[in-house]
């Protein structure tokens, strides 16, 4: 009789299954079953014994298969996206530094996301609740078994998706560097950061084993890891870095309003995958958190463009995008678990607090400069907050796998679930805060690796600086176009004499290049934050006093 073909069967185990480190399969050599340890990654341990082995992949759904690796794809589109939306923030001189700061952090993560970062956040057989362990090192016991987000779909496919999310977070965190910042010790922070910051608060919320996750918490996309995490580390990394030279922020406003927008819409797209793909499947969850994510995005930017008309009677396309951008951010932790009328009040509350927060930066005195605290940090909080009063058990179970689960938040009587998340919000607002900050301060005492640029490159810009490339050649025009030398006819035939403090634009700079201290005003046609009518707002009673 010929051999009996391998047979290779999985348990489709519970999410929350009461031992989930100990995923099998049954393997059925000449008729005598075995047990193996769930590892396709040594599935042929003797190639005299084991003669076939079934297709893997019918243990899943092709579908969810593929929406995961689309997902996947839609979500590493948000790291341009990040980098478009910061170089039109910043100024034509640091335009593109900012670009590669975040596509060269994606770089780092995804090395070290395979070196040891998926093993950190998501191994199963670390039983400490705040961090895994190194059974997953390089990917290994990394295959077809059961993910630890969901059963719908493999390990393999889970850690890539995985892995764009860190991605994503690490983008966020460098927009810190902003216009003052050096890139490479930015580089070596992001791997520490990842490794010390990251991976502990996403195992906290995902890992099977992590406390937040075992005592019930909901954090549906990342309002702990990715949002409280980037902007708390931004903000403190910023703190550590030093306030950008006030002589130089004159005059000062996004340079370039169309990258911002096209930034925007890219992390928009993006996000649909970011939020629709954590259901981990093709299901009526995720399409429920797609809803979610446009409600809460559109009624946050409506509710930021009229707070910014009361204060210029204009209507802004930043404060849009910065709203829009806000609700993304709320709805990340909140989407999978609130109903669509509860995601129109989210929107509505971010749009207004994260508005109002743009000017905690002022009172605190760290430059944020792009406004990372405000929009990713307060909005990630009020998210997860909102899943404590709004959270709906049929929400929850709408991919057919955490049905009956959770019990909700106060909507449906379970009012323990808001100190739950008030709880979570305060650890994970704590610990990034604080690791981030020694984290910069370290590395800013290693010789060769300090943080900050020389006031010399801050005024020349940053793409000169560390780049040596630009995202524009151009020849700087002056804003105040009636100081130019007015035209003659003909070419003159002797040499320019226009002295060189003449050639800049701003007063105080051109003092600066003849060697003199810069004046402290030019008066009210040039501000320094002509572009951002918050630090106008918030500067006034300054000035009058």
């Amino acid at each position: 009789m010929a051999p009996m073909p391998l047979r290779v069967e999985i348990p489709v185990s519970h999410l929350r299954s009461t031992d989930p480190c100990e995923p099998y399969s049954t393997v059925f050599v000449r008729s005598t079953p075995k047990k193996f340890p769930f590892s396709f990654t040594k599935a042929l341990v003797n190639n005299d014994t084991l003669i076939d082995v079934e297709n893997i992949n019918q243990w899943f759904q092709s579908g969810d298969q593929a929406y995961i690796i689309v997902a996947s794809a839609m979500v590493l589109v948000m790291v341009p996206g990040l980098g478009f939306l910061y170089s039109g923030l910043a100024r034509r001189k640091s335009a593109l530094s900012l670009i590669w700061a975040c596509m060269a952090s994606c770089s780092v993560i995804t090395f070290q996301w395979y070196f040891w970062g998926y093993s950190l956040a998501f191994s199963q057989y670390g039983k400490s609740g705040f961090i895994g362990d190194l059974s997953k090192f390089g990917l290994m016991k990394t295959l077809g078994a059961p993910s630890p987000g969901s059963p719908l779909i493999p390990d393999l496919l889970y850690a890539f998706y995985q892995m764009q999310f860190c991605a994503v977070t690490a983008a966020i965190v460098v927009g810190a560097v902003a216009e003052r910042g050096r890139l490479i010790p930015m580089m070596v922070f992001i791997f520490c950061w990842a490794t010390l910051v990251y991976c502990p608060i996403a195992c906290w919320a995902w890992n099977v084993n992590g406390w937040f996750f075992k005592w019930g918490g909901l954090d549906y996309a990342g309002g702990g890891p990715v949002e409280i995490g980037s902007g708390m580390s931004a903000l403190a990394y910023s703190m550590v870095l030093g306030r950008r030279q006030e002589k130089m922020m004159l005059n000062f406003r996004p340079h370039n309003v169309s990258l911002i927008t096209l930034g925007t819409i890219l992390l928009w797209f993006g996000w649909l995958g970011f939020n629709g793909g954590s259901a981990f499947g093709a299901n009526l969850r995720a399409t429920m958190a797609c809803w979610n994510s446009n409600l809460t995005a559109m009624f946050a930017a409506t509710a930021w463009v009229l707070l910014d008309w009361r204060l210029a009677r204009k209507w802004s396309m930043v404060g849009w995008c910065s709203g829009c951008i806000s609700g993304l951010v709320a709805a990340t932790p909140a989407s999978g678990y609130i109903p669509p009328w509860a995601s129109v009040v989210l929107g509505i509350v971010t749009g207004i607090v994260c508005n109002f927060a743009t000017k905690v930066k002022f009172w605190i005195k760290i430059d944020d400069a792009l406004d990372v605290f405000a929009e990713h940090g307060v909005a990630g909080m009020i998210g997860l907050l909102f899943n404590g009063i709004f959270g709906a058990a049929y929400i929850i179970g709408l991919d057919g796998v955490n049905t009956g689960l959770f019990p909700g938040g106060w909507i449906e009587h379970n009012y323990k679930q808001l100190y739950i998340q008030f709880s979570y919000v305060v650890a994970a607002t704590a610990y990034a805060f604080v690791v981030s900050a020694l984290l910069a301060f370290i590395i800013d005492k290693i010789p060769g690796l300090h943080l900050r640029a020389s006031e010399e490159a801050e005024l020349l810009g940053m793409d000169d600086d560390q780049l040596g490339e630009f995202a524009y050649d151009y020849v700087e025009v002056r804003r105040d176009y009636l100081a130019w030398t007015p035209a003659k006819n003909d070419p003159i035939s002797t040499e320019h004499s226009i002295p060189q403090g003449e050639r800049h634009g701003i007063a105080q700079h051109s003092q600066m290049l003849e060697g003199k201290e810069p004046s402290e005003s030019s008066g009210d046609a040039h501000t320094g934050i002509s572009g951002d009518r918050h630090a106008i707002a918030a500067e006034k009673p300054e000035l009058q006093a």
